[in-house]
């Protein structure tokens, strides 16, 4: 149902999309340097008395445990966010991960503590998880609701944008350190700086979002409804439309592999088995994000007046398509060829697939019940598509006997199931009319 009051003015809809991107900016800084550093660092530092596979293994399962919190956080803070706003949650997720990610920057090694310093570190990985479980679902819903109707993909995007460049100032911090303290201060204690100073953005974000003003939607639509909002709106998210969570685990799928192939698997692979330097795969993290910047706004903005499901669909294709030569130019040895090919896969077929996601996704559901259904939708298909696959590809790696084929499968593979569920899918049209497919017909405003 559409409001029938004054939609929202410019100024406030471009503080609404400033303000989710530049939080989504501190959140994912702190939750993509630990996968950074724990190809690096972590598997010496907190795991020294394994063999190096197992270390590596045992620090990817650490980053996946982030991922496995993430629907927790995506249930707790879903619900407070459809009971009581979208902006107080926001609000408290970007503070419980600066704290957490400051203490890691402060936890003691297996030197000095032994077995209850990869405890902790595992412990904090996991509130890292919970609070970004509930970043995504506010942030998109505080850019959609607050958009243009015609534009809402494109106010959107910086929610996307954010990662990007939270990729890049996480990549630019280690690689800076690595510069300044060179490769062996590094891992004995310059990998902690990154850490620390997320102090300094937590408190930039939380100025920032505690200025942002609650979204309309919620106070128009689900506000005045308060006499019969559901008291666990997870519930009814998940009696009126069951289909969507595995419909977005599905669409999903293409870029979180895509994604954390290139910057979290390949960082520790094209090291240790084709001999390029690390420093090196870190540029390449910096490049894909600055390339996202410009890239996933462009692609969000073509689907607002194109449609949904062709950009989509675009982007799957190129995955499914890239996969193997991505591996060929790592074999080759080849520089420029590797930087191609990530390229490829990053800034086109994750960009393409991401670009869409906020109104997608979030449109699935009603208003009254969409941070809990969107949002644990969201990271259910992160800790089963994202956060393990650096520790699946390693384990592939190794029954291939080193050799890449089964990764290049499973990356090629995540892109088509991504595409067919796009295919096939279908959402609720406005009462009384059929339903028709995504992308083709353009949202209502809630």
């Amino acid at each position: 149902m559409k409001s029938t009051t004054q939609q929202p003015t410019t100024g406030k809809q471009t503080r609404a999309a400033l303000g989710s991107s530049i939080g989504a900016v501190v959140e994912w800084y702190d939750f993509l340097l630990y996968g950074i550093v724990a190809a690096i660092v972590f598997n010496k530092a907190f795991f020294p008395e394994v063999s190096p596979l197992a270390g590596t293994l045992a620090a990817f399962a650490t980053f996946g445990v982030g991922f496995v919190c993430r629907p927790l956080g995506g249930l707790f803070f879903g619900h407070f966010g459809d009971k009581l706003g979208r902006k107080r949650m926001l609000v408290w997720t970007v503070l419980v991960m600066g704290i957490s990610t400051m203490l890691i920057g402060l936890l003691p090694t297996y030197g000095s503590i032994g077995w209850w310093a990869p405890l902790l570190l595992v412990i904090l990985r996991a509130i890292q998880g919970f609070a970004v479980g509930g970043e995504w679902g506010g942030a998109a819903l505080m850019a959609v609701e607050s958009a243009p109707s015609k534009l809402k993909a494109l106010y959107s995007s910086g929610v996307q944008v954010g990662y990007s460049v939270g990729l890049i100032l996480a990549t630019g911090a280690v690689a800076l350190m690595e510069t300044i303290g060179g490769e062996t201060a590094f891992k004995e204690w310059g990998w902690r700086v990154p850490f620390l100073i997320s102090a300094l953005l937590v408190v930039l974000a939380l100025w920032i979002r505690i200025g942002v003003p609650e979204s309309e939607v919620f106070e128009e639509e689900v506000g005045r409804k308060a006499a019969k909002r559901p008291k666990l709106p997870v519930v009814k998210a998940l009696r009126e439309q069951p289909a969507a969570f595995f419909q977005i685990i599905g669409m999903r799928l293409g870029e979180l592999v895509t994604m954390y192939v290139v910057t979290t698997f390949a960082l520790s692979y094209a090291t240790s088995e084709h001999g390029f330097e690390s420093g090196f795969m870190l540029n390449i993290g910096l490049l894909v994000g600055g390339v996202g910047i410009v890239s996933i706004p462009a692609f969000a903005w073509l689907s607002d007046r194109f449609g949904r499901r062709p950009v989509f669909l675009a982007g799957a294709i190129v995955g499914v398509l890239g996969a193997i030569p991505y591996f060929m130019s790592m074999e080759s040895g080849s520089a420029i060829l590797l930087v191609v090919t990530s390229v490829v896969l990053v800034n086109v077929s994750h960009d393409m697939l991401v670009s869409v996601q906020q109104p997608l996704f979030t449109e699935m559901f009603g208003a009254e019940y969409r941070y809990s259904g969107a949002g644990l939708g969201y990271q259910v298909a992160s800790a089963v598509g994202g956060g393990f696959t650096p520790f699946i590809a390693t384990a592939l790696v190794a029954f291939g006997d080193g050799r890449w084929y089964w990764v290049a499968a499973y990356l090629g593979g995540g892109c088509a199931v991504s595409a067919l569920v796009a295919l096939t899918l279908r959402r609720p049209a406005p009462a009384g009319t059929s339903t028709v497919p995504v992308g083709e017909v353009p949202a209502s405003n809630t």
